[in-house]
């Protein structure tokens, strides 16, 4: 082998999630797309607003194209970082300045920033199962190690009570998913609460800082009323990593940024080593065009309504055959209790169907699957009778 050994053990592992969506798309040629049932990849089905369209049409035809599409700060634009800025201050009663902000390449680029800026060989990330299976690859780039904490299949909520034996002297951080991908669980404000007290403690007994890293792509999209709570009122050393690629539906854009609050401990070092990574990294800066758009859309929204409505009629029917299902608060995913223990066979089964669904394994939770309902009202209708059928098999 040529490529070095992290290497080779990341492409041995690539994603489950898209070798099934490659296979629903040799599926679709074979029995039809319209035959195929692919809830395997979160790609959303909104269209991003119309104020996006209008605001690429105005930068390129008013704005100088040298500064459109030309080198800025690695941090990004300052216009968009203070409109990022005042827009947070303005929801969430912050005090965010422009320098607070960082664009970035979405939230994964994002991430690996943080994490290049935060880690030494050996030192250890901690999160809670399940989560976005990636972040294995965005520690393990830095020889981080990921420490994983088993969920709590009853509430779905932070399992806290086992945190503080998961916290040693290598552990430089915590990354955390709210709302969460792939349980579809928002973190209350008490659950906040309750993890910062615990982090305190630990930062106490190791003698060192621990950064919680809010991973947040979901926070738009939440249902029966709720809000995310904004973690940096919560929890002390917290550094927010958001993404537009779900809330305006712009991910092949990748743009994003990162809100490092003044209050968290060494900020005159982690702010700085947090630009220096965006540019060692290759990133350089966020896409320029895109950082403009985001500052004349920074409150825009998709229609949450549709996921919403998706989101009633798929939890709704899988109950009602007999599917034992996590009903989601946030993001666009139904979360499934196995029939079966090895929720790989019934991976299998649903193919027999035409139905494509994810392994929870790769998320830190075996005896799960996932089915992302960022898909057509008509496809998930059109599926009812597959999972009628798969149903059968295993309830009669």
């Amino acid at each position: 082998m040529v490529i070095s050994k992290n290497m080779e053990n990341l492409v041995a592992n690539s994603s489950v999630i898209r070798r099934l969506f490659e296979e629903g798309v040799e599926l679709a040629a074979v029995v039809g797309k319209e035959n195929v049932y692919d809830y395997s990849l979160g790609n959303p089905s909104v269209a991003p607003p119309e104020a996006v369209k209008k605001a690429v049409y105005h930068i390129l035809e008013s704005r100088d194209p040298n500064f459109v599409h030309g080198y800025m700060n690695n941090s990004g634009y300052e216009e968009v970082r203070d409109a990022v800025a005042a827009s947070l201050n303005r929801r969430f009663a912050t005090d965010f300045v422009r320098d607070n902000i960082i664009m970035t390449v979405g939230a994964a680029g994002g991430l690996n920033c943080i994490l290049r800026a935060l880690l030494d060989p050996g030192d250890e990330v901690i999160c809670f199962a399940p989560f976005f299976g990636e972040y294995r690859s965005y520690v393990s780039n830095f020889a981080g190690t990921l420490v994983m904490i088993p969920a709590d299949t009853e509430t779905f909520q932070l399992n806290l009570d086992v945190l503080d034996g998961y916290i040693t002297e290598k552990t430089k951080a915590l990354i955390i998913n709210n709302p969460n991908n792939p349980s579809g669980a928002v973190y209350s404000a008490q659950t906040l609460d309750r993890l910062q007290a615990i982090i305190e403690k630990a930062q106490e007994r190791i003698g060192h800082p621990v950064y919680v890293i809010s991973d947040e792509p979901y926070r738009e999209l939440v249902y029966d009323g709720l809000t995310v709570p904004f973690m940096t009122k919560h929890v002390k050393n917290c550094i927010v990593c958001y993404s537009f690629s779900k809330s305006l539906s712009l991910p092949g854009e990748r743009i994003g940024y990162l809100a490092i609050p003044g209050q968290i401990d060494a900020y005159d070092e982690v702010q700085p080593a947090i630009v220096v990574a965006n540019r060692c990294l290759g990133y350089v800066n966020a896409p320029s065009l895109f950082q403009l758009v985001i500052g004349e859309c920074i409150d825009a929204e998709v229609d949450v309504e549709t996921y919403d409505r998706n989101r009633i009629l798929l939890y709704n029917s899988l109950t009602e055959m007999g599917f034992q299902c996590v009903k989601p608060q946030g993001a666009f995913y139904l979360f499934v209790k196995s029939p079966v223990a090895d929720e790989n066979e019934f991976v299998e089964a649903a193919k027999k169907h035409n139905l494509i669904i994810v392994s929870a394994k790769s998320f830190g939770c075996p005896g799960y699957v996932r089915l992302a309902y960022c898909v057509s009202y008509d496809m998930i209708q059109r599926s009812i009778p597959a999972f009628k059928a798969l149903a059968q098999e295993y309830f009669g």
